[in-house]
């Protein structure tokens, strides 16, 4: 019971897992209000605005700093984590969405690959614009303030 105790204490662990939230909950908010449709699976979902992948990380690595010191190895950690995960997100998931974009269209909008025996499309909702990025650090920052003055 200690263990679990201990990482329900982690402050890190809260405001990274607070920011993950946020951003998934705007997510869903954010497509009501454009696409005028509700889809609670946005919350866990990839890709869309904002992303909730660089909300985390940017969560995380100020957090970290914050609490741990922005000198410390889990900082450096942490921040080298992050570039990793939101240069992911904005070239590789993001060029994997374009081309599930293509390949669903031909598949699943021609004639020309009736051989084909997809079960579903493709996920193209996967990857994340510079602006997407851009609002889930955002978020991930300004969680982390709110989160500081709640956590102290």
């Amino acid at each position: 019971m200690s263990m679990i105790n201990e990482v329900l204490q982690n402050k890190v662990l809260i405001v990274a897992a607070t920011s993950w939230l946020v951003a998934g909950v705007l997510k869903v908010i954010i497509e009501i209000i454009v696409l005028k449709k509700f889809d609670p699976k946005r919350i866990f979902g990839a890709g869309g605005m904002p992303s909730s992948h660089t909300a985390t990380v940017v969560a995380l690595v100020i957090s970290t700093g914050y609490y741990v010191g922005f000198s410390n190895t889990s900082f450096a950690i942490a921040f080298i984590l992050a570039i990793i995960v939101v240069h992911d997100a904005m070239g590789v998931r993001r060029e994997t969405g374009i081309q599930a974009k293509v390949l669903n269209k031909m598949v699943f909008d021609t004639d020309v690959f009736d051989d084909i025996n997809l079960e579903k499309r493709l996920k193209e909702y996967i990857g994340h614009s510079p602006s997407q990025v851009l609002i889930g650090g955002i978020v991930g920052f300004v969680v982390s303030l709110i989160m500081f003055n709640i956590l102290k």
